[in-house]
């Protein structure tokens, strides 16, 4: 059911995730925010401190009992982050306490918080815009440098000022051809169609680019997804707990012990890398082991990087097959690093030797297809798949893999799939001003579309907002945001 919000009532949430800590941050936002608080405080009168002033004192509960030593923030709108006035109630870690004191405010009048009722206050009084707002919970969200970076700033509105120079324009000569119409009896032309020509397509050329960031944008968001795979007991589940520096993974000598995908995550350069784990590629009549490796195959589909572990003590030619194969199911834009595993063994142990292996990577190389993942300049590592000088390799060789990722730092990178749809739905609209333009079409009809282009880019910053639209995307973020 949809909840009904007043937004000119006052509210209240604890904004510290659940558990003890050392301090708990209590949050209230509206007209009633400081009155409140100045009713259960026992040191200096609150409603006489001037705002962005922190006072210590005692919160006294209802009953007259003290309830904590604490320090209240006071914030008076406009100049605060919701525009309203705000408090902000540090207390003490106690999950008691915690409770007693938002349960204290709650039997005072006030109201628990929405999820994201705080950030929706501060977008609809124009404290930030919804893609900001977007940006807060992305920053809260960052699990890694890179992520927090396109965090900072899109909450500083840097993709916003972008789009809004975008709309200003689209705007503009909107109003210029409708009001065309008002003299279309007159035969006159208020918006030089070359102009309007020129626009379009820069725009549609700067919308390209932002779209086109998207794939890394959700990469750097929410990791890069790094599958290790090969033949079983090449010696995936080893290299998996080395590079997280954890058991993650049970190691066995038995062939197919890993039968399902495990993955964990680390950061590696200020980028996540998602470690995936999956059961050894082979033909298998195990009904178990089948399922697994059918999830391998769909791992390999995502992957950004793959890990192909090649056994030098199982004979070569099964593995350059299942490679061979697998290549089908690896996308042409997944990075590939190749290594020789157990090569610290003594050689008498190995099945094949160096130039063996070299000759059937050459011979790999030309039979694949253009487009293919493998192109035969994939790094290539020897070494243990439990060394630390092994694991050390690899992390090098995907903070390098990482750069075309990290590069994209300096620009506008989209790492949010509503941005990304209303970004196509804008070019779209900006194509078929294009196309009515060329095609002489009346200003009318190109005027419809100029305005479909401008309803789809304001739809990111919250110029063109729903109340459908704003409880969708509020809906999402943690209460107390």
């Amino acid at each position: 059911m949809e909840q009904i919000i007043s937004f000119g009532d006052t509210i209240v949430a604890l904004s510290t995730p659940a558990g003890s800590g050392a301090l708990a941050l209590i949050r209230l936002s509206g007209p009633a925010a400081v009155e409140t608080v100045a009713d259960a405080w026992k040191g200096a009168d609150l409603r006489l401190a001037a705002s962005h002033t922190a006072h210590l004192g005692e919160y006294i509960g209802r009953d007259g009992k003290p309830l904590d030593q604490c320090v209240a923030t006071i914030y008076r709108g406009p100049r605060s982050f919701t525009g309203e006035d705000m408090v902000e109630i540090s207390v003490h870690g106690s999950g008691w306490i915690q409770r007693a004191v938002v349960n204290d405010l709650i039997e005072r009048g006030l109201r628990p918080a929405a999820p994201g009722e705080f950030s929706q206050r501060a977008f609809l009084n124009g404290k930030i815009d919804l893609a900001q707002a977007e940006g807060i919970a992305d920053l809260i969200g960052a699990s890694s440098r890179a992520a927090h970076s396109l965090a900072i700033r899109q909450t500083k509105g840097q993709f916003s000022r972008k789009l809004d120079a975008m709309r200003d324009s689209l705007v503009e000569l909107a109003s210029l051809l409708e009001l065309e119409l008002d003299f279309s009896e007159e035969d006159v032309e208020f918006a030089d169609r070359s102009r309007l020509a020129s626009l379009a397509e820069e725009l549609c050329a700067t919308i390209t680019r932002l779209a086109d960031s998207y794939g890394a944008g959700s990469v750097i968001k929410e990791g890069v997804n790094v599958v290790i795979a090969g033949i079983p007991n090449a010696g995936k589940s080893t290299l998996l707990n080395n590079l997280l520096g954890d058991d993650k993974a049970i190691v066995s000598d038995i062939a197919g012990t890993t039968r399902d995908v495990i993955e964990d995550t680390r950061e590696i350069g200020g980028i996540l890398f998602r470690f995936i784990d999956t059961a050894g590629l082979r033909e298998s009549d195990d009904v178990i082991e089948r399922i697994g490796i059918g999830r391998a195959r769909e791992r390999l589909a995502k992957a950004s990087v793959v890990i192909w572990v090649i056994d030098v003590t199982s004979p070569l030619s099964p593995q350059t097959d299942e490679i061979r194969t697998s290549m089908r199911d690896i996308n042409p834009d997944c990075r590939l690093i190749l290594l020789l595993n157990k090569t610290d063994l003594p050689r008498d142990r190995w099945s094949f030797d160096f130039e063996s292996f070299k000759d059937s990577l050459k011979n790999l190389t030309e039979s694949q297809e253009n487009g293919s993942a493998f192109h035969g300049d994939e790094p290539l590592l020897c070494g243990s798949a439990g060394s630390e000088s092994t694991a050390k390799e690899i992390e090098n060789c995907l903070e390098k893999t990482s750069r075309r990722f990290i590069d994209r730092e300096a620009d506008v990178v989209i790492t949010n799939a509503r941005h990304y749809e209303a970004l196509l739905r804008g070019r779209d609209a900006l194509e078929r001003v294009l196309a009515g333009l060329r095609d002489g079409l009346p200003a009318d009809l190109i005027a419809q579309d100029l305005r479909e282009a401008t309803h789809h880019l304001g739809t990111i910053t919250g110029a063109v907002t729903t109340d459908t639209l704003l409880q969708t995307i509020f809906s999402r973020f943690c209460v107390g945001k």
